[in-house]
Order: C-alpha cells, then sequence, then structure tokens
C-alpha cells in the first residue's frame, strides 16, 4: 500500500510540475485543439486550446515504472500503456499538422490497437495464466479463449475512454476514480493473485490515477489543454491491462458504466442513422454532448458522469468484499 500512495503523489506532482512547461511547448509549436464542425456550437471557443497534455501523463507513469523498477506483467503493462499513447500522438500530430479533426485513419488505429492488444493478450495468457474472476461465482478458467477475450477487453475500454474525452475533465476524472478502485481491490485480493507481481500492477494503477489528478490542474473547467488521444488511448490501455493482468477484468463494465453508456450511445446512434435512413436517437453522440444540446452546461454533465462513477466503484468494491 505504502508503494501505491507514493507512487500516486509522485505522478500527481510530476503532472504538477511539468504541466506548465508542456502547456507553453504546446503554445509556442502551436499544437491546438481542431474542434469539429458539427460538434456543440460551445465547443467553438475551444479551437485552438493546447491539446496533446496526455503526454505529461504517459511521462509520469513511465517515470514511476522506472522508480519502482517494474518487470514482468507491470512492465509489459508500461509498455503497453506507452505504446498506445504513441498511436494517440500520431493521430493528434496528424490532425493538427494537417489544420483538421481527423488524424489517423479508422484501419490505422484499429491496426496498432490489435496489435498491441494481441501482445498484451498473448503474454498474459503465456506468463500470468487465462483464469479471470466472475464477480459471485469463482475464479474461471478461459484456456485459448482468454486471448480474444483480453484483446475485446483492452479495445473497448481504449475506446471508451477515447469516446468520453470530449468535455473538460471528463476522462481524467472518471479515470482517476475508476483507477483508485481498482489499485484498491487489488490490494485486497493481492494474496489470491498469481504471485507478487500483483503489487506492482496496484502501484501502475495508482501512478495513473495521481497522473490523472495532477493532470486536472490543468484540464477542468475551463481547460487549459486537452488530454488528446495521446492520452485517452494511454489512460485506456492501462486501465483495462492492469484490468486484465489483476484478474478483474469482469468488474470493469459495472466500474466503468460511464464508458460502456458512452459506447452504446455512438452504435445505437449510428446503427439508427444507416437502419432508419438518416434518422437520430439521440441530439448527437457520444451521450454527454446529448446532454450538452439539451442545455445542460458541461461542468454539469460532468459532475454527474463522476458521480455515477463513484458509485459504481463503490458497488465493485463492495462484490470484491464480498467474494473475500
Amino acid at each position: 500500500m505504502l508503494q501505491s500512495i507514493i507512487a500516486f503523489l509522485t505522478a500527481f506532482l510530476i503532472c504538477v510540475i511539468i504541466g506548465p512547461v508542456i502547456i507553453k511547448l504546446m503554445q509556442k509549436l502551436k499544437f491546438g485543439q481542431q474542434v469539429r464542425d458539427d460538434g456543440p456550437a460551445s465547443h467553438l471557443k475551444k479551437q485552438n486550446v493546447p491539446t496533446m497534455g496526455g503526454i505529461m501523463m504517459v511521462i509520469a507513469i513511465g517515470i514511476c515504472a522506472f522508480v519502482f523498477r517494474f518487470k514482468g506483467s507491470a512492465l509489459v503493462a508500461t509498455l503497453a500503456t506507452v505504446g498506445y499513447g504513441l498511436i494517440g500522438f500520431l493521430d493528434d500530430f496528424i490532425k493538427i499538422y494537417k489544420k483538421r479533426s481527423l488524424g489517423l485513419r479508422a484501419y490505422q488505429k484499429i491496426v496498432g490497437q490489435f496489435g498491441i492488444a494481441l501482445i498484451v493478450a498473448w503474454y498474459g495468457y503465456t506468463t500470468i495464466g487465462s483464469e479471470i474472476f466472475i464477480p459471485f461465482i469463482d475464479n474461471v478458467e478461459l484456456g485459448i479463449w482468454y486471448i480474444p477475450f483480453a484483446m475485446f477487453v483492452i479495445i473497448a475500454i481504449v475506446n471508451g475512454v477515447n469516446l468520453s474525452d470530449g468535455l473538460d475533465g471528463l476522462a481524467s476524472k472518471m479515470t482517476l476514480v475508476e483507477g483508485i478502485t481498482l489499485c484498491a481491490i487489488i490490494l485486497l485480493t493481492g494474496s489470491a493473485l498469481y504471485n507478487s507481481e500483483a503489487t506492482n500492477i496496484a502501484v501502475l494503477s495508482a501512478s495513473m490515477s495521481g497522473a490523472c489528478l495532477g493532470f486536472l490542474r490543468f484540464n477542468t473547467y475551463p481547460a487549459r489543454i486537452f488530454m488528446g488521444d495521446t492520452g485517452a488511448l494511454a489512460l485506456g490501455g492501462c486501465l483495462a491491462i492492469c484490468a486484465l493482468y489483476s484478474k478483474m477484468a469482469l468488474l470493469m463494465p459495472v466500474m466503468c458504466i460511464m464508458l460502456v453508456v458512452t459506447c452504446v450511445s455512438v452504435i445505437l446512434q449510428v446503427g439508427s442513422f444507416k437502419l432508419r435512413h438518416g434518422k437520430r436517437i439521440f441530439k448527437m453522440a457520444p451521450l454527454h454532448h446529448h446532454y450538452e444540446l439539451l442545455g445542460y452546461h458541461e461542468t454539469t454533465v460532468t459532475s454527474m458522469y463522476t458521480l455515477i462513477t463513484v458509485v459504481a466503484c463503490a458497488i465493485s468494491l463492495l462484490i470484491v468484499a464480498i467474494k473475500i
């Protein structure tokens, strides 16, 4: 527990310290946000606000990994987090360089995401094992099916966090709560995991949460910098892999309920538009933009999403407490 607390504070301080430097650098390089033309009108004022702030979180997580000498599963998880951050960085850079809201092509992002997910899943299957925790039942062996299951979990959470990154502080606040909860769960169930490396997974989750809190110093409304895909993909990857390597992946639909809602709203919107000849279910997807267009201020929407996430994480802790 002590290491997790130190990692949390270390990542927090790193982001707070380097944040102003990153913001000035992005302003100097004119790496500003490219706002979608079809988005909420209130977002037009966010045009050219510095983006790619996720760099500071990736740096903080990387430094913590070095300080605590991660190895094995924690090292693989950290490298995968950086890998997802690099995919996001390329996406952000193309948007900025070409001054458009579209970065990498969809197939390019999918190929990169699937490639990293396959490596992570294969490592987990061959080294950690294919056992997962099923709430209210027991641990179950998935065998070779662990690999597609793990890949699905990673891709789903990575894109869930990415889709949720649409309001000031939204993705970082939810990931902060989810990361702390996952760290607590890992520490509570540590003796039931495959070996002592569970401690490092908890430390990684804590460092991710600390980085989110430090980033919020500059990302709360009105945001001085956005995390961009650099941060969203990195955070999603880190959260997903920590859940997988701690065997708690099936708790994520509960813990990350608002990520699920966000993804489902996009799927329903796209499906309705294609199958019902242009008819939409929501004013705009993802769902948080729908509420904006209904007249709710983005700080209100962010607060409600965060409160629901806190309750969902508390329920997840209760599920684990009952099991142990």
